[in-house]
């Protein structure tokens, strides 16, 4: 995907009765605006301490987007050249509308400022015929990947975290379960605002009552988003770690939970589940803040403040 200069933002559709098609334009539409220099005052200014770039991962049977920030070059030094670097595997939110490019800002002073690789996944949104089990291995993939080529990359495999908002941090939450099943040691796991489940459970929470329709309209989103993640037939229970069978063992996490968010009680309900399973977990609630809050620095005074948390949080984890 790449950059626009300008965009207009795309009206809310009517998301009980989207059409595939009208969906399929929508999203087009609404990540053209994300990745646009017009979004910015919304987004935020990446951090001129990083290097930006789009890169294509080869997996298996596809070939992935990802979007690669690192330490910017310094002194005469070549951008790539920094090696041993702690790897942060990001993952954005949306589910069926994102783009890594909506949080340069986030990424950008995560690589400056740690430093660290930071590679977010451009992984496949929801749609009919792509569910969320797609993206899920996308997320795995792309860790995988970039972990058995750390040396090619620059990243130290020994220090490797995963990061996730939303749906991406639903898609980090599952990845860092097939992480431990698979013995591949991660240091940290970060879950903003998470959605952590899709089963019929996921609108059983006092949160998802209080805020369906203020401050935004979220409960028709939820409600295509559970619609799109899980075919009919599939085992909703196998995307939703919330519903996981064993939380031990797990990289310790930092659970950030801004509180004026349909999905807040998901947020803590995993936390309390990773905590009683025995894994390091901390919770931190943002009062007032709604969902997405992290990516919208122009306009959520607290988005620096979770982001300075998230850095020293990692910057602990990911220490040598």
């Amino acid at each position: 995907m790449s950059e626009t200069t300008t965009a207009a933002r795309p009206e809310e559709p009517d998301f009980s009765a989207i059409t595939a098609e009208e969906l399929r334009a929508y999203s087009d539409a609404e990540n053209r605006w994300r990745a646009s220099g017009t979004a910015r005052a919304m987004l935020g200014e990446p951090d001129p301490g990083a290097a930006i770039v789009w890169q294509q991962v080869p997996l298996p049977g596809r070939d992935l987007p990802v979007r690669v920030y690192r330490p910017a070059p310094t002194g005469g030094s070549e951008a790539g050249t920094q090696t041993d670097l702690p790897l942060v595997v990001h993952v954005h939110g949306g589910g069926f509308v994102g783009t890594a490019a909506q949080c340069d800002w986030t990424n950008s002073h995560l690589a400056a400022g740690l430093p660290a690789l930071v590679v977010s996944v451009e992984h496949r949104l929801l749609a009919p015929g792509s569910p969320l089990a797609n993206a899920a291995d996308d997320g795995w993939d792309v860790l995988q990947h970039v972990v058995r080529h750390a040396a090619r990359w620059g990243a130290d495999p020994a220090r490797v975290a995963v990061f996730g908002e939303s749906c991406g941090a639903l898609i980090s939450a599952l990845t860092a379960i097939r992480a431990r099943k698979a013995g591949l040691e991660l240091k940290a796991q970060v879950l903003v605002n998470p959605v952590v489940d899709v089963t019929k459970t996921m609108f059983d929470h006092p949160s998802i009552v209080e805020y369906a329709y203020s401050p935004t309209r979220a409960l028709p989103q939820l409600q295509l988003i559970r619609r799109l993640a899980v075919p009919p037939g599939a085992d909703a229970r196998a995307v939703s770690p919330l519903y996981a069978d064993d939380l031990s063992g797990l990289a310790p996490a930092l659970v950030v939970v801004p509180t004026r968010d349909a999905v807040a009680d998901h947020g803590r309900r995993y936390a309390e589940q990773l905590r009683k399973a025995g894994t390091p977990v901390r919770l931190s609630e943002y009062p007032g803040a709604r969902h997405a809050f992290l990516t919208l620095p122009g306009v959520e005074p607290q988005a620096d403040t979770a982001q300075a948390e998230i850095l020293a949080f990692l910057r602990a984890t990911l220490e040598k």
